[in-house]
Formats: structure tokens, sequence, C-alpha cells
């Protein structure tokens, strides 16, 4: 049985090194951080809100500016992968 190409990417995901920056999330979030698994759309759209400051934040808008839409998006991918 083949698995689906939404799974096998998760998994291909899961098994990567971080992109740039991932891992730094964990330093506030956490190792077995509660964004760890949260859909990756959700989490681009709240990184990109926080980068234009539409979302406010005291340190994730100075975060998400260091990195453009394609980075903050590997970044949601990467960490939507983890479970």
């Amino acid at each position: 049985m083949r698995p689906s190409t939404g799974l096998g990417l998760v998994m291909l995901l899961a098994a990567a090194a971080p992109p740039p920056g991932a891992s730094s999330c964990s330093g506030c979030h956490g190792s077995a951080s509660p964004i760890a698994g949260r859909d990756a759309r959700e989490m681009t759209a709240k990184l990109m809100a926080f980068r234009s400051g539409a979302r406010q934040s005291t340190v994730m808008g100075r975060i998400a500016k260091g990195f453009d839409a394609d980075e903050l998006g590997a970044i949601a991918a990467w960490w939507a992968a983890r479970k």
C-alpha cells in the first residue's frame, strides 16, 4: 500500500534537517513544542502577521522580520511535520 502524497511529504519533512531559524524556536517554545504539529498554513499566516506588525508581540515580530515569506513558510512546514 502506497502512502498518500500528503503523508509522504510530512514524513519527508519530519526527517529533514530544520531550515535556518527553525531550531531556535524551541528556545522559547520548548523542545516538545506546542507549535509542533500545527497547520503549516496557519503558522505561516501568523508568522507573516508578526512580521508585518498586524499581530502584536514583544519578541516574535522582531524575530519574524529576519526572514522572508519563503523562509517563514519553510519554518512553519518543518514544525508542522513534528508531532
